[in-house]
């Protein structure tokens, strides 16, 4: 596994490498120039403590890095300057998500996003972000113009009886107290895309009991929390939550417990799984070690 994976990114890399030279040497000129600028906004966006300069940076990114994409082949070039932008690819190359955020401010966040497809004129797909006013996140299926914002961190591919499909598995700020991540459905329709699709399931005596659209997890800001893809158990896993208080009289947030959930693949859909790792069953509100916390030490599970 890990030697086809290696051979995998080799021939990434290559493809990459060999491509970004059928650009015309007056157009990789001028890309390098607009993303020495768009490095330059991107830092602002993400860094700068002033709402109003990240605000106009933004206003300044956007049109910029669209300029820079109308070049002839430029999706063979990879914005490696562009550390605080997320570019990530399919196994199969066929297109690459452009995904960042934007702090408004302590619970607000707003996300901007882009498709390119793989072809020598532009097809680029804008990415809108409406998740504040989408209900029932799981169940819904939406295109571009109401996408659920974040920030892509992995893309994979599955086939299923429709055709092919993608795995996204993005990462939400959200808010103040709580943090989410998503692992969100891509399909391409036409000349646009569709995000969620009915692939996750659960199932009770081999009947289909629940099925979601796309998987949320919100947890609290001050946990670490794991969901994505394993090439080992070649499943989803992500961390099993439970409730936890940090203060008398505030709103459960949510913990990780030291297991995990996952979803394996089983032809085109993805079962659920109650326990990755081990065989054993969960017991919820089981202790995840097997000591308790010295009451004398006054620390919470965050070593607080």
């Amino acid at each position: 596994m890990f030697r086809t994976l290696l051979l995998f990114i080799t021939l990434i890399g290559c493809s990459l490498n060999s491509s970004a030279q059928e650009i015309k040497a007056e157009d990789l000129e001028r890309i390098k120039k607009l993303e020495d600028s768009l490095k330059v906004y991107s830092h602002i966006i993400l860094n700068d403590s002033i709402a109003e300069n990240r605000f106009a940076a933004t206003k300044l990114f956007v049109p910029m890095l669209v300029e820079a994409l109308k070049h002839e082949h430029s999706f063979n070039y990879p914005f490696k300057k562009l550390d605080h932008i997320s570019i990530q690819y399919p196994q199969d190359s066929t297109f690459r998500i452009f995904s960042f955020t934007l702090f408004v401010d302590n619970d607000h966040y707003r996300y901007y996003g882009a498709i390119q497809k793989n072809s020598k004129e532009l097809q680029l797909i804008p990415l809108l972000d409406r998740t504040e006013i989408a209900q029932d996140l799981e169940q819904q299926v939406l295109s571009n113009k109401d996408w659920i914002g974040s920030v892509y961190y992995n893309i994979l591919d599955f086939d299923t009886p429709e055709g092919r499909k993608y795995l996204l598995f993005g990462y939400d700020a959200f808010s103040f107290f709580n943090r989410r991540k998503i692992t969100d459905v891509l399909s391409f329709v036409g000349d646009t895309v569709q995000f969620g699709a009915p692939v996750f399931v659960k199932k009770e005596q081999d009947k289909i009991v629940e099925t979601k659209n796309r998987l949320i997890i919100e947890y609290s800001a001050r946990a670490a929390v794991k969901m994505n893809y394993d090439l080992v158990q070649e499943a989803i896993v992500f961390d099993h939550l439970l409730p936890y208080t940090i203060n008398p009289g505030e709103p459960n947030t949510w913990v990780p417990d030291g297991s995990y959930e996952g979803y394996k693949l089983v032809n085109g859909q993805w079962e659920y799984v109650e326990k990755v790792f081990c065989d054993c069953p969960r017991v919820d509100g089981e202790a995840p070690r097997p000591y308790a916390l010295d009451p004398k030490d006054q620390k919470d599970i965050f070593g607080n």
